[in-house]
C-alpha cells in the first residue's frame, strides 16, 4: 500500500491552477498541498491541513466518487490513468487521526445542540467545539455515523472508522445522547428553553420513497434504505430483484451477493445508471446482473412484473425541432409487453426522503416543495436559531456535498450566538 501511494504521489504535476481541487473537489481540498507535505515527509501536517478543511476527510476518501471529482479532473487522466488521489488521501488520515492535535479555544459558556450524528452532524459538531462552545448531540440510534454507519455497507466503509471519530469527538468535550430522538417526548423548543443559544438538524433522510406500484406492501418487498440498516435480519432468498439504479442500489446489489443470494438483478429504467461508474463496474465484478428498459408495473407473490421500455422518438423529434439538447434519452413504455419475472424479494431503491417527527412536533419548522427542511441561503430554518443541513434539507446526497454545506453553515451559527451573547 505505502509503496503504492508513494508511487502515486510522484506522478503528481503540482499543477499551478489544479483542476483536481478548483474542478473536482467539492470541498477544494488543497491536494497539490497535500501530495507535497507527503513527499517531504511532513505527513501530520499535511493530516492536520486535511482534518482543518474536511473534519471527514477520512471518510471521504474512501466514498467520495472520485472518478467524477478530484480524479476525474485530473490533468494526468487525458492521455492516461489519472493519479489515485483517494488513497493518498486515506492512507494520510487514517494514519495520522490518532495523533491529530485538536485545540479547541477557551470556553464560551454558550452550548449548541446537534440532531443527528450523520455526516453533517458530526462536521458541525467538530467545528463549534473546536471554537469553545459546549455540545451535545442527540442521535437516535446506539452509535454515531448516522447513513455512514447504517446505511454504507462495511465493505466499503469500515465502522470501527466511526468508533476512531466517535473516541476523537470525545476527547474534545463533545457530549452525546444515544437512542434519543427529538421530535418525541422532547422538542426543539424544549433545548432553546434550556439555554442552547442554536440548534442544529442533521436527521437525515431516512424515509424510504415510495414506488406507488401495486403490491408494494407485500411481505416479499423491502426498502433499500431499511436493508442496508441491518442486512443480517433479511433472508432475501436466491433471487433478488432491485428496482432503481443509483448508488444505494449498487450498495444493496453488492451486500446482497455477499449475504449469499445468488440471483441479483438490477432493473433499469433507461439506457444507462444512475450511480457512479466505479460502483458500477464493482457491482459487474461481484456478479450484479443488469437488465435495461425496464419498467416496473406491479409487485406479485412470485415476483415482479415489468413493461418493456424503447426511446420515446416523438419528444426526441420534438426537442430537435426546438434546439433542444437532451441530457437524456426519454423513453416510453411498449404497449402489452407485460410480463413476470420471478425473484423471491424486492427490494426498492429509490431514494429517501426525511423523516416528519420533527415537523409534527414542532409546527414552527416547514418543509419546502420536495418535501424537505426549508432553509434560507444561511442555513437557517423557519424557526429563528434554529439550522439545518445535510440530507434532511437536500434529501439524499454525497456526504462530502454535507461536508461542504455544513462548513460554512457552523460559521453562520457561530455568527448567530455571538450576536445573542
Amino acid at each position: 500500500m505505502s509503496v503504492h501511494v508513494i508511487d502515486e504521489a510522484n506522478r503528481c504535476l503540482q499543477c499551478p491552477n489544479p483542476r483536481c481541487r478548483e474542478n473536482g473537489c467539492p470541498i477544494h481540498t488543497n491536494i497539490p498541498e497535500m501530495i507535497r507535505l507527503f513527499k517531504e515527509n511532513r505527513m501530520m501536517e499535511a493530516a492536520q491541513m486535511l482534518f482543518e478543511n474536511n473534519p471527514l476527510s477520512m471518510v471521504c476518501s474512501l466514498v467520495c466518487n472520485h472518478g467524477n471529482q478530484c480524479e476525474g479532473n485530473c490533468v494526468r487522466g487525458i492521455k492516461g490513468e489519472p493519479i489515485h488521489i483517494s488513497s493518498i488521501e486515506n492512507y494520510i488520515s487514517d494514519s495520522c487521526f490518532e495523533r491529530l492535535e485538536l485545540n479547541p479555544a477557551p470556553s464560551n459558556g454558550m452550548k449548541a445542540a446537534v440532531i443527528g450524528a450523520g455526516p453533517a452532524g458530526i462536521t458541525i459538531a467538530i467545528i463549534l467545539a473546536l471554537k469553545g462552545y459546549s455540545i451535545t448531540v442527540f442521535e437516535t440510534h446506539d452509535k454515531i455515523g448516522g447513513i455512514l454507519r447504517y446505511g454504507i455497507p462495511e465493505f466499503r466503509l469500515p465502522k470501527s472508522i466511526l468508533d476512531r471519530y466517535y473516541k476523537k469527538m470525545r476527547e474534545l468535550g463533545i457530549k452525546f445522547r444515544p437512542n434519543f430522538s427529538i421530535g418525541g417526548s422532547t422538542g426543539i423548543q424544549d433545548l432553546l428553553d434550556d439555554g442552547y443559544k442554536s440548534v442544529f438538524i442533521g436527521t437525515g433522510a431516512w424515509k424510504p420513497k415510495r414506488l406507488g406500484v401495486p403490491g408494494e406492501t407485500f411481505g416479499n418487498v423491502f426498502y433499500a434504505i431499511n436493508y442496508l440498516n441491518n442486512p443480517d435480519v433479511y433472508e432475501l432468498g436466491d433471487r433478488v430483484a432491485i428496482i432503481g439504479a443509483g448508488n444505494a442500489a449498487m450498495d444493496v446489489a453488492r451486500t446482497a451477493i455477499r449475504h449469499g443470494s445468488k440471483e441479483v438483478v438490477v432493473y433499469v429504467r433507461g439506457d444507462s445508471v444512475g450511480a457512479s461508474e466505479a460502483e458500477y463496474e464493482y457491482a459487474k465484478v461481484d456478479g450484479v446482473r443488469f437488465e435495461f428498459r425496464k419498467a416496473i408495473v406491479r409487485i406479485e407473490d412470485d415476483g415482479a412484473v415489468f413493461s418493456d421500455m424503447e426511446p420515446d422518438e416523438e419528444k426526441i423529434a420534438a426537442s430537435k425541432a426546438k434546439g433542444e439538447e437532451l441530457k437524456k434519452t426519454p423513453f416510453k413504455v411498449i404497449p402489452n409487453s407485460e410480463h413476470l419475472i420471478p425473484a423471491d424479494s424486492i427490494i426498492i431503491a429509490i431514494s429517501q426522503v426525511p423523516q416528519d417527527r420533527l415537523v409534527n412536533h414542532d409546527k414552527d419548522l416547514k418543509f419546502n416543495e420536495k418535501g424537505n427542511l426549508a432553509t434560507d441561503s444561511k442555513g437557517e430554518t423557519s424557526l429563528p436559531g434554529v439550522f439545518a443541513s445535510g440530507d434532511v434539507v437536500t434529501g439524499a446526497k454525497t456526504v462530502v456535498a454535507a461536508v461542504a454545506v455544513s462548513k460554512q453553515i457552523a460559521e453562520d451559527m457561530d455568527k448567530y450566538m455571538r450576536s445573542k451573547a
